[in-house]
């Protein structure tokens, strides 16, 4: 394992706050700085968890946003500014970064993830952020989390509603999993108030923190869903799905593993079903139980 790098005196006094965190300390700090995380797509989401963790004193951010700034932009997505309109998003992204924290590497591409290039800019990082509105990137990123066996933070907003959880290759289900195929009603465009992208963006970068630094628990194996209509919040239990097309082998070679190590025997279970159950019952506005239940070819 290489040697964590060590903190300057300026890191120190930048981060002194945080390290106060028992559990954090110095050695949680220069695990940070030593920490690769990649964001996709820097809107209202991906843009705030981005700001956190380079706050944070992540070490290095991949960051992958495609286009220039446009002024319905700037509602939400608080790297962008109306100086910068009709400029490169990434550049404006890298440049705000830079202002908050000087001493943190970027290394941006004006791309959004696609098959071409994900499992090459994965391949860059510790910790993946999923922050994109389409879900041909969405799944892209999935697959090379999976195969490059790298957690990923999975975040998404749409009104008032928020969800997050966080995938954990041969230990949790995938995105693949939770959604098999691309929801045939899903468009592009939807209504965003920026206070609903940032609240589940921070809690996303704190998803991150908690991965690099080891501390607490992180959202594995559920699915956090938010109402902010009714500041409703629920945890719900996923789980695999055997037939999935992206992490059901990787599941076997894991689960193989696992029995061939353990001197008790597991008997799978239903995959998939307890999600699907706890979301037919749990109280969310129709529209956003009527996607769900699209996207589940009902």
């Amino acid at each position: 394992m290489a040697e964590l790098p060590h903190l300057t005196d300026e890191e120190r006094a930048r981060y002194e706050w945080q390290m106060w965190t028992p559990d954090v300390g110095e050695d949680g700090q220069r695990k940070l700085k030593a920490a690769r995380v990649l964001v996709s797509r820097l809107g209202g989401v991906g843009g705030t968890v981005a700001y956190y963790l380079a706050a944070a004193g992540v070490g290095k951010l991949i960051l992958a946003h495609a286009g220039n700034i446009k002024r319905s932009d700037l509602n939400r997505q608080l790297l962008m500014t109306t100086a910068g309109l009709g400029q490169s998003r990434v550049r404006s992204a890298e440049r705000r970064l830079t202002e908050l924290n000087p001493n943190i590497e970027i290394h941006t591409t004006a791309e959004n993830l696609s098959e071409d290039n994900a499992f090459a800019l994965a391949g860059e990082a510790d910790v993946l952020v999923d922050a994109a509105p389409l879900y041909s990137e969405r799944f892209a990123m999935n697959l090379a989390a999976v195969r490059q066996n790298k957690p990923l933070v999975e975040c998404a907003m749409y009104d008032l509603n928020a969800q997050l959880t966080t995938i954990i290759p041969g230990q949790t289900p995938c995105l693949a999993c939770l959604y098999p195929d691309n929801p045939p009603d899903w468009k592009r465009e939807f209504p965003v108030f920026g206070a609903v992208s940032g609240m589940i963006a921070s809690m996303a970068a704190v998803e991150v923190i908690k991965l690099i630094t080891g501390i607490g628990e992180p959202l594995s194996g559920q699915m956090l869903w938010c109402n902010l209509r009714t500041m409703t919040f629920r945890k719900l239990p996923v789980s695999r799905r055997s037939a999935c097309h992206v992490c059901s082998t990787h599941w076997c070679l894991w689960f193989f593993r696992f029995l061939v190590s353990t001197p008790i025997i597991l008997r799978p279970t239903s995959v998939g079903d307890d999600f699907a159950e706890s979301l037919r019952t749990a109280e969310f506005p129709d529209d956003h139980q009527r996607r769900w239940e699209m996207s589940q070819g009902r």
